[in-house]
């Protein structure tokens, strides 16, 4: 459930400063096919030719949850496998950002037996380049998943290629106190939203934490904006390749965008999605646009204080239904050492047990198998998954719902060009535009 931590200093780290734009994803691209990066150890101890070990008991999952919190609950997820089936895993963390950006060449060199992933397009795009195996036996032994979580998991051939653990929503942020303190109201259309965004400006608050020096926090808005303003077929299109960029849709996104910037907490290109959340934690920032794992920077005793509404209604034609709700879980690489643990790992990771554990251990998150004791939800992951199951769509988060090397050689820098410089709307849209057709087309 962890998102990246450093996503712009890992790119920093990678390509050179001066290489930019399309240039940057050039690089990127050859030397994800020569498996250069493999060679910089940035997913060191994954795929390691000794199976793990050595043993034939063990399996190993190659994992991007390096967050502390999910970190410990993937340990304590693990254990109980080795509980219940005597097989020991090999748990090899990567940050999860590096994990990511490596993720082409990584299972095309010597992946782990099993890898944490993300669902929908994400999981199709490897599953349909052979790098992933189909697990269509292991979903035949699972019970508790919805159609929509099937759906998820399924690739273009209609087999499966995915176990989902857990998801959580975006959505808006506040602390309850704060808001009583002030009398605020939840608001429901924009108009109401940048009103209160103006008077907690008064208030003395920051109205909007705000964070994107890892890069990806800004798509969460972007995303949001386009579902509000043009819906989610339209956004679907886009993320695909099929929509232009350059169209009055997508510059009418960046323009109230742009109109909101001001609301928005300043020099967030220097401050980690963490920070931000210290500040509405601290009482120092009004409101904060991100994902349910935001509850993991509040302590036990503050998170009956945390509270949420859904992002508000822009065009009453479209409303404000549809929400990014990200799914998290588990693959199995094309040809696993252990193929047989890897399968039973995956039953497990799919099963009860594991959900329970995850419930059990970390509040941030929702678990996707229904039969898990969901009793033990706080009232904030009640209200979360009454927040999912009242959505009429779901995106799973800009990053995931279009190519990998889009997401992370573009967008990313293309968003932070947009906070630097909102004012270029053309031009930027224009250079977006013209490098995804250079991908899109490869």
């Amino acid at each position: 459930m962890s998102r990246p931590q450093s996503q712009a200093e890992y790119l920093a780290r990678l390509v050179p400063p001066s290489v930019a734009g399309i240039n940057r994803r050039s690089l990127l691209a050859g030397a994800a096919g020569t498996g250069a990066l493999l060679g910089t150890g940035l997913l060191a101890g994954c795929g390691d030719d000794s199976g793990s070990g050595g043993s034939s008991k063990d399996v190993s999952l190659g994992s991007n949850q390096s967050d502390p919190k999910p970190k410990d609950v993937l340990v304590k997820v693990t254990d109980g496998f080795k509980t219940s089936s005597g097989v020991q895993v090999a748990v090899n963390t990567v940050d999860h950002n590096t994990f990511q950006e490596n993720i082409n060449n990584y299972l095309q060199g010597k992946p782990d037996d099993v890898f944490t992933w993300f669902a929908g397009y994400r999981m199709r795009f490897f599953a349909q380049k052979g790098l992933a195996s189909d697990i269509s036996d292991v979903w035949s032994k699972l019970s508790g998943y919805s159609d929509a979580f099937k759906k998820a998991s399924t690739g273009d051939d209609g087999k499966q290629y995915f176990v989902p653990a857990t998801y959580y929503p975006w959505a808006v942020f506040y602390r309850k106190s704060v808001w009583q303190q002030h009398g605020y109201q939840v608001p429901t259309t924009m108009d109401q939203f940048t009103a209160l965004g103006a008077q907690m400006k008064k208030d003395g608050l920051i109205p909007i934490a705000f964070a994107d020096k890892d890069g990806w926090p800004a798509m969460g808005t972007f995303d949001i904006l386009n579902l509000r303003i043009n819906g989610y077929q339209f956004h679907i299109d886009l993320m695909a390749g099929k929509e232009a960029w350059t169209s009055d849709k997508v510059k009418k996104v960046f323009d109230t965008w742009a109109g909101l910037l001001p609301l928005h907490q300043p020099d967030s290109l220097g401050r980690t999605w963490q920070e931000a959340a210290q500040s509405l934690q601290q009482k120092k920032s009004g409101m904060y646009l991100l994902g349910l794992f935001v509850g993991q920077q509040f302590s036990n005793d503050e998170q009956d204080d945390l509270d949420f509404f859904t992002f508000p209604e822009i065009d009453p034609a479209i409303g404000a239904k549809a929400l990014d709700a990200p799914i998290d879980g588990y693959m199995m690489a094309r040809k696993p050492k252990n193929e047989d643990n890897a399968r039973k790992l995956l039953e497990y990771f799919g099963g009860k047990a594991a959900a329970d554990i995850n419930l059990k251990n970390d509040p941030a998150v929702l678990v996707a198998n229904s039969g898990a004791d969901v009793g033990g939800y706080t009232a904030l992951q009640k209200k979360a998954a009454e927040l999912v199951g009242s959505a009429t769509e779901i995106a799973q988060f800009l990053d995931r719902d279009t190519r990998p090397d889009f997401a992370s050689t573009v967008i990313i820098p293309a968003l932070q060009q947009f906070i630097k410089n909102p004012k270029d709307i053309g031009g930027l849209t224009s250079s977006i535009e013209n490098q995804k057709k250079s991908i899109f087309t490869d």
